[in-house]
């Protein structure tokens, strides 16, 4: 493949910012670090955006400008990236408003899942039955602290006790399980099923983030407006180039804010669990 002068620095300055973001580590679960710290996603994007926007009209006064011909064909050119720009960044705030809304909804699940097991532990013997109550509530008090907390060591600490809960509730409706094989109890174990579904339906949902293709592509094009845009201009008007890197970088910052489970001010908060865990302790 051969790269023009300004189609290899954008290449050049698509794979600078992917390395920064830390795309290299593909099967990371949670690969895109940077997206988690929305500010700084504006920050970078607009610097980036804008060297881009200068570089072009460097290209322009220093090699060739553009002639009075030549500028409707330009102008196609011009239209035809931004609307495509415009296109993926319309698809990528639809795919984090979706994942968004998904985490909400497993959210509400693991609420439902949690409250319906703790009524059906009145179908399994008196003793195991006290025991299950007691190991949901603690069970319910880790799954709202997932979604609360931010710090990584607290977070390795939280699902390290929630793998441990997980393994006590399940024990502890086994042996009722075993000594009666009924209809009844197998109500009660299927709960169980579902209350530990659920928090890994969970966690997948908050992997579940934007694609790195995605934001490549998106990088790459928004590298390539504004290219065109300092190359296309008459003459340089700070004015004219700082609008569209100040409007992508917003829109960048937008998406990584509701794509972010943990590091955006727009987050899901536990409502339900909280709510499920007031309602539960008096009882």
């Amino acid at each position: 493949m051969v790269l023009t002068s300004g189609t290899e620095g954008t290449f050049k300055m698509s794979l600078w910012l992917g390395n920064t973001l830390g795309w290299a580590s593909l099967n990371d679960p949670e690969p895109v670090a940077l997206m988690n710290f929305p500010v700084l996603v504006f920050v970078l994007s607009f610097v980036v955006l804008l060297l881009a926007a200068v570089i072009g009209d460097t290209l322009r006064s220093e090699l060739r400008a553009l002639k009075d011909e030549e500028r409707d064909d330009f102008g196609v050119v011009l239209s035809a990236t931004l609307t495509l720009l415009g296109l993926l960044i319309g698809f990528s705030f639809s795919m984090a408003i979706s994942r968004y809304d998904q985490r909400k909804n497993y959210e509400e699940a693991e609420a439902n899942a949690i409250g319906t097991e703790y009524a059906r532990a009145d179908l399994l013997p008196a003793g195991d039955a006290a025991r299950v109550r007691q190991l949901l509530r603690e069970y319910l008090d880790e799954r709202v602290l997932f979604y609360t907390i931010r710090d990584k060591g607290q977070l390795a600490k939280i699902d390290t006790e929630t793998i441990e809960l997980q393994n006590e509730l399940w024990a502890a409706v086994r042996p009722a399980a075993e000594a009666h094989p009924t209809q009844v109890v197998a109500l009660a174990v299927s709960g169980m099923n579902d209350v530990l579904n659920s928090q890994g339906y969970t966690q997948a949902a908050w992997w579940n983030r934007i694609p790195i293709a995605a934001w490549g592509l998106m990088t790459a094009i928004a590298v390539s407006c504004n290219l065109l845009i300092g190359y296309g201009a008459h003459g340089r008007d700070w004015r004219t180039l700082l609008i569209v890197p100040v409007v992508v970088s917003i829109a960048f910052f937008l998406i990584s804010d509701i794509d972010s489970p943990r590091g955006g001010a727009i987050r899901v908060a536990p409502h339900n669990l909280i709510s499920l865990s007031q309602s539960l302790r008096p009882q």
